[in-house]
């Protein structure tokens, strides 16, 4: 009985990591890395399911916002089994499209605009963080194991 609800709720189930490059050339376009399956108990992994995510600040103090922004997603189907007490990696390419403010825009048009949108938005407090995130759906289990890391996007 034990067993059963351990094995529903991913206790002692497949660990989920990502191993990608802390640092991404944006022109590139893509994300590779692979993902390491990990488990105590042989179990199925039926998908996978990758998220590029864009968190992007502004403002101060009162005025603070913070949007997300999905700029890539792959889903994988995968039916593999992780072996107990084993690991299985499995590589992917995760491609994505950066979005740039009207301001950026500006600033790409018109090179001598480029320095005055740089203040403007030190100013305003402006700022991007990156981070990826993965979800292996696991048959049988009702949580899913997921992982995600920070990365920073080089232009």
């Amino acid at each position: 009985m034990i067993g059963k609800v351990k094995k529903w709720l991913g206790i002692e189930g497949v660990k989920l990591e990502l191993d990608i490059p802390g640092e991404i050339n944006s022109s590139v376009g893509i994300i590779m890395g692979k993902v390491n399956l990990y488990s105590q108990l042989e179990q199925e992994v039926e998908e996978i399911n990758f998220y590029l995510i864009e968190k992007y600040e502004r403002g101060r103090s009162e005025d603070r916002r913070i949007d997300e922004y999905l700029l890539g997603e792959l889903h994988m189907t995968i039916n593999k089994k992780v072996p107990s007490n084993g690991k299985i990696s499995i590589p992917f390419e995760l491609p994505f499209t950066l979005l740039s403010s009207e301001m950026d825009e500006l600033g790409d048009r018109n090179f001598m605009l480029d320095k005055a949108v740089g203040l403007a938005k030190w100013l305003n407090k402006v700022k991007s963080t990156y981070r990826i995130e993965a979800e292996a759906k696991v048959k049988g289990t009702f949580l899913s194991p997921f992982d995600k890391k920070q990365l920073i996007l080089k232009k």
